[in-house]
C-alpha cells in the first residue's frame, strides 16, 4: 500500500473511531453526572456523556468547517453563546421531558445536511448554531435544577461545547481531498440515520 493510501486509511478509520465513540455511550439521563471535581466538571462530563446534545453540536461544527474558515469561526462563538443563553432561561424553568421525536430533529436535519455538503450562506449557519444552541441548553438547564450548582454546570458545558466546535471545524477546514469531505458527509448520513432511529423509536406504539 502506498503511502498516501496509507495516510488516507488513517485519516478514515481516526473519524470513523472518534464518531464511535461519540455515539456509544447509552442515552444519558436527565439528571447531572457527578464527578466529585466540581459542578463546572461536572458539566464538561454531562455533555460528553450525553450524545444527544454532543452528536448534533458535532454535526454543526463539521458542516460548519466544509462551509469554510467564516462559517466555523460563526459557529464556534454563535453556539456556546446560544447554548448559555438557553440554559440560562432553562436553569429557572420549571423540569420538562422531551420526547425522543423532538430531539430526533436536530440529528436529522444536521445530519441531513452534512452528508449533503449543503452550501448555506452565513447567516444559515448562524441560524441553525442560534437554534440548536437555545434548545438544546434549554434543555440542560431544565435538567439541573439548582439555580447556583446548576449555573456553574452550564458553564462547563458551554465550555465542553466551544472545545468540541473548535477541535472539529478546525480539523475539516483545511481539506481539499475530495475523499476527505466524502469522509465528513458519510459521518453526516449517519447523524441522520441515527436521528431516523430516534424518531421511529419516539413514534412507537406507547411511546
Amino acid at each position: 500500500m502506498s503511502g498516501r493510501a496509507t495516510r488516507k486509511a488513517r485519516w478514515a478509520l481516526a473519524l470513523a473511531g472518534g464518531f464511535g465513540m461519540a455515539v456509544w455511550p447509552s442515552w444519558a439521563q436527565a439528571h447531572l453526572v457527578t464527578t466529585g471535581l466540581g459542578p463546572v466538571y461536572d458539566g464538561l462530563l454531562h455533555f460528553a456523556l450525553t450524545p444527544e446534545d454532543l452528536v448534533p453540536a458535532l454535526a454543526l461544527a463539521l458542516l460548519a468547517g466544509l462551509r469554510g474558515a467564516a462559517h466555523g469561526r460563526r459557529a464556534l462563538f454563535v453556539l456556546p453563546a446560544a447554548w448559555l443563553l438557553g440554559g440560562s432561561f432553562g436553569l429557572v424553568a420549571a423540569h420538562a421531558g422531551v420526547n425522543p421525536v423532538v430531539t430526533s430533529i436536530s440529528f436529522v436535519l444536521l445530519g441531513g445536511l452534512l452528508a449533503m455538503d449543503a452550501r448555506l450562506p452565513l447567516y444559515a449557519t448562524t441560524l441553525l448554531a442560534v437554534l440548536l444552541g437555545l434548545f438544546h441548553g434549554y434543555l440542560n438547564g431544565t435538567a439541573m435544577g439548582q439555580p447556583g450548582l446548576g449555573a456553574l454546570a452550564l458553564l462547563g458545558i458551554v465550555a465542553a461545547v466551544f472545545t468540541l466546535v473548535t477541535v472539529a471545524a478546525s480539523f475539516v477546514v483545511p481539506l481539499r481531498a475530495v475523499w476527505a469531505r466524502v469522509v465528513v458527509r458519510v459521518a453526516g448520513s449517519w447523524i441522520a440515520a441515527i436521528g431516523l432511529l430516534l424518531l421511529g423509536w419516539g413514534l412507537r406504539p406507547g411511546a
